[in-house]
């Protein structure tokens, strides 16, 4: 998609603003009302960085200091209808960019375990793609029908 541009959202109101509005854009990810509340909350504090064309929003990322050699990307989100345009790869690339000054040698994400909800096997699909490594699953880490998968990538 042309005309995209990355920024890294400071104000910690508007990075909750855009959390809530990307999110609730996306039910079949963000579906569970305590846990999106929990994530546009949380993303007031964190590095955060959002995908515009023009004025509008169209998609955000935030990323989680998980050690003092690790980060995760803690939360993401695309307008479902822009969804392989490219605009998470930008995102990407500028939380990567920034987590490598910030002295991380490793990333992490934590998404749903294949096989149980096609937009999940779709989000794994994306970090595969972007140099991420499936590490483990924990069966009960969130809840038995929603086993965690976490993946890795060295930075």
């Amino acid at each position: 998609m042309k005309d995209v541009k990355i920024d890294c959202v400071r104000e910690p109101a508007r990075r909750a603003e855009i959390a809530e509005k990307i999110l609730l854009a996306l039910p079949d990810w963000f579906g569970l009302p305590d846990s999106t509340k929990e994530y546009i909350e949380q993303s007031r504090s964190l590095p955060f960085w959002a995908a515009y064309s023009g004025e509008e929003v169209l998609g955000f990322v935030s990323l989680k200091t998980t050690s003092v050699s690790a980060a995760e990307v803690h939360c993401m989100g695309i307008l479902p209808h822009l969804h392989r345009q490219g605009i998470g790869r930008m995102l990407m690339a500028a939380l990567e960019a920034y987590a490598k000054e910030a002295g991380f040698r490793l990333l992490q994400v934590k998404t749903v375990d294949e096989g149980h909800y096609p937009e999940y096997d779709r989000t794994i699909a994306f970090y595969e793609g972007m140099g991420f490594l499936r590490l483990e699953v924990f069966p009960t880490l969130w809840d038995e029908w929603n086993p965690c998968l976490v993946l890795v990538k060295a930075l």
